[in-house]
């Protein structure tokens, strides 16, 4: 399966037409972005959803402007709250103790009555703040959420005018610039400890093979490099193996191999497109798409026949399984034309559509809290992520449309 030249496979062709959408968008990257000051009257992404009767009514602020705006930012994008004014149930107040601390201080209703106060040391005051508001989730969702604030971002984007991979914190700050590979560079994915991120680069040879990058020294080395179309890499949830898509020996096949190295294992023996493939939270089963549809199967990561999960909807895809909610998988679907977002149970398949976009939905990844995705918004002109909250179908931008950001994968240490 070594890669003997340049030379266009075939089926690696048939295999990035099941992926148009995802090509479409990368398309979207290097022809028609928008200028910033052709903002439209809605923010691409932007869905309110009234919730006054599920979601807690808060006050926030802090000692600076710019940590209140960052605060602010957050939990206006978590569908359990909704920031007011007055007749708040909690305040949550942040005071920046220096550059590397924040206290948060949770007092309840008109009465002020004391909840939680709790002093969180990160790397600057920004990631001290983003840390002690999801302390302030834990002590105030009642639903044993876990804050998802901290996650850390890498995603696709053209802001240095080519394809790259960036990283940043949930929110777009303290954003870094990966790669400067100047060729089309895709689906990026963290490491579960975050140490490194694995993603698909046209960058050497002009076809797709499989890189691994050191996020903090940017070293960058190949793990895949065999004929034919190498991609759709992620990591197992220990991070000792990774699971791919290849066609060196044909039509698109799963293989698994160590994230250390080594010879890799074929999963999978038809003749069927398939694309996706991602590990069950316990690292016993892969779950990937395939034709016709295509549609959701699951099968042991040793192997052996794959299982439909669902043909609830006519195409189901890029599909994410939670680490924290252990039967929910979301996934792309398609629904009168457009693509959008629905969240499927594993242990009967039954699905629910949870997106309600006037533009296509794709590529979503779970937040930490098995609640929220970050996801790809796309229309005509551009794409950016947003997060959803797939309880209510609030939807919330997190990139500015002129960013042109899309394939987001989020860590949370």
């Amino acid at each position: 399966m070594r890669r003997e030249s340049d030379e266009a496979i075939g089926p690696a062709a048939h295999f990035l037409r099941f992926s148009m959408h995802k090509l479409f968008a990368l398309v979207f990257l290097t022809t028609a972005v928008l200028p910033a000051t052709a903002q439209p009257k809605k923010q691409l992404g932007e869905i309110g959803v009234e919730v006054a009767n599920a979601a807690i009514g808060i006050r926030v602020s802090a000692n600076s402007p710019e940590l209140q705006a960052l605060a602010q930012t957050a939990f206006r994008s978590h569908g359990r709250y909704k920031l007011v004014g007055s007749g708040h149930s909690y305040d949550l107040k942040f005071t920046a103790l220096s550059a590397t601390q924040v206290r948060v201080d949770i007092t309840k209703g008109a009465a002020a009555t004391p909840v939680a106060s709790q002093v969180v040391t990160a790397n600057s005051a920004r990631n001290a703040l983003l840390r002690a508001a999801d302390v302030a989730v834990e002590k105030t969702s009642g639903l044993n959420l876990r804050g998802y604030f901290t996650g850390r971002l890498v995603f696709v984007s053209q802001r240095s005018g080519k394809s790259e991979v960036y990283s940043s914190d949930l929110f777009l700050g303290e954003a870094k610039q990966l790669t400067r590979d100047g060729a089309l560079a895709m689906t990026p994915r963290w490491a579960p400890d975050g140490s490194r991120i694995i993603y698909t680069s046209y960058f050497k040879s002009g076809a797709p093979d499989i890189y691994l990058l050191d996020p903090n020294t940017g070293r960058r080395d190949i793990f895949i490099n065999y004929r034919g179309t190498n991609m759709g890499a992620r990591f197992s949830p220990t991070g000792q193996q990774v699971a791919m898509i290849l066609t060196g020996e044909g039509s698109p096949e799963i293989y698994v191999r160590n994230a250390q190295g080594g010879p890799v294992s074929r999963k999978t023996r038809s003749e069927s497109v398939k694309s996706s493939p991602c590990f069950s939270p316990d690292g016993s089963q892969i779950l990937f798409a395939m034709e016709p549809g295509p549609q959701l199967y699951v099968m042991s990561a040793a192997g052996g026949s794959p299982r439909r999960l669902s043909s609830q909807f006519s195409y189901m895809a890029e599909a994410d399984w939670s680490r924290t909610e252990r039967n929910k998988i979301v996934c792309t679907v398609r629904v009168g034309g457009r693509y959008q977002l629905a969240v499927i149970d594993a242990s009967n398949g039954q699905g629910k559509q949870v997106s309600q976009a006037p533009f296509d939905a794709i590529e979503p990844s779970w937040l930490a809290d098995g609640r929220h995705v970050v996801y790809t918004a796309r229309d005509r002109r551009t794409s950016v992520l947003c997060i959803l909250d797939t309880d209510t179908g609030k939807s919330t931008p997190i990139t500015p449309v002129e960013s042109a950001a899309l394939q987001a994968s989020v860590w949370t240490p």
